[in-house]
């Protein structure tokens, strides 16, 4: 697996846009998030159908055609230097279709940020454009308004990227040792909802797989992985981090199902490595060569992930 192509680091006074690929954006929440980006210097920019609404389907952001015409629109907009998500939920699958990727490469490199839902836009852009995208905060998600280490280490990521170079985790071993691989993954059921989707890479061989997921019951998360077994996906993998499970059964339980599922693979597995939905949560750039040390807990990059 080939480190992909790093876009360039923000400075003040970058314009960012704000898309609502998925669910229901709160226009509080929105509107907390976008004062946050002001206060870093930014000039964020809403997307004209952030705030609407679905007509049937109360989970969706607006029409699936509304989201993906606002998001390839700020991709391809060259005075947008980078595109936050506001949310996740759910329903970017149903619009990752309608996006013209082709004209999306043709646009060139730019940030990309988002997480939970926003999974299978992580796993596209790095197979349709080959690109660097940021595992991390919204900028109307409750970890976003409400974590000051979050928006922190994001803030870094962004501006200065070689300050979280490492990064450091509380994360303890599940499975001792270090492993160098490229970074990938994301939340754990949309992974197992890519399989075979046009936008799916076709294994995770040589990757670092990043790992976690939000209120699901065990036997949900051991049937994701489970599928993702079966069909050799993780075949290859170099290392295992595993983020929060927010919502889900006790950890003990949990862990328990993990241990079972992922040891067999035989890598060094990192367990609460404090990414995912929890408070918080770290950025983890997906498609950055990196090295996974469980014993003092790190993620090292080989180079920063914005250049």
């Amino acid at each position: 697996m080939k480190q992909l192509l790093r876009p360039a680091r923000l400075a003040p006074g970058a314009r960012v846009a704000v898309v609502a690929p998925s669910g229901p954006v709160p226009e509080a929440r929105l509107h907390a998030g976008l004062e946050v980006l002001r206060g870093w210097g930014l000039d964020p920019v809403v997307a004209p159908h952030v705030l609407d609404r679905h007509d049937r389907f109360s989970y969706l952001a607006g029409a699936d055609a509304a989201r993906a015409d606002d998001l390839q629109r700020a991709w391809c907009d060259p005075s947008v230097d980078a595109v936050f998500c506001a949310r996740g939920g759910y329903g970017a699958q149903r619009m990752a279709d309608l996006l013209d990727w082709e004209a999306m490469r043709r646009a060139g490199p730019k940030v990309f940020v988002g997480f939970s839902d926003i999974t299978a836009l992580h796993e596209a852009f790095a197979t349709r454009l080959g690109l660097v995208t940021l595992h991390g905060p919204m900028a109307a998600g409750i970890d976003f308004i409400g974590s000051e280490r979050a928006r922190d280490h994001l803030h870094s990521t962004l501006f200065a990227p070689e300050k979280v170079q490492t990064i450091a985790t509380e994360g303890k071993a599940l499975v001792p040792g270090r492993a160098r691989g490229v970074t990938l993954g994301g939340c754990l059921s949309l992974l197992a909802a890519e399989l075979g989707t046009p936008h799916a890479r076709p294994s995770a061989r040589g990757g670092l797989l990043c790992l976690e997921d939000v209120g699901e019951e065990t036997y949900r998360l051991d049937r994701y992985l489970t599928q993702l077994l079966r069909s050799e996906w993780p075949a290859g993998v170099r290392g295992i981090l595993l983020g929060s499970w927010q919502d889900c059964d006790p950890y003990d339980t949990v862990r328990a199902m993990l241990t079972d599922r992922l040891a067999p693979l035989g890598v060094p597995v990192l367990e609460n490595a404090g990414f995912g939905h929890c408070p918080d949560a770290l950025t983890i750039p997906f498609g950055t060569a990196a090295e996974l040390d469980t014993e003092a807990g790190t993620l090292t990059l080989e180079e920063p992930a914005l250049r």
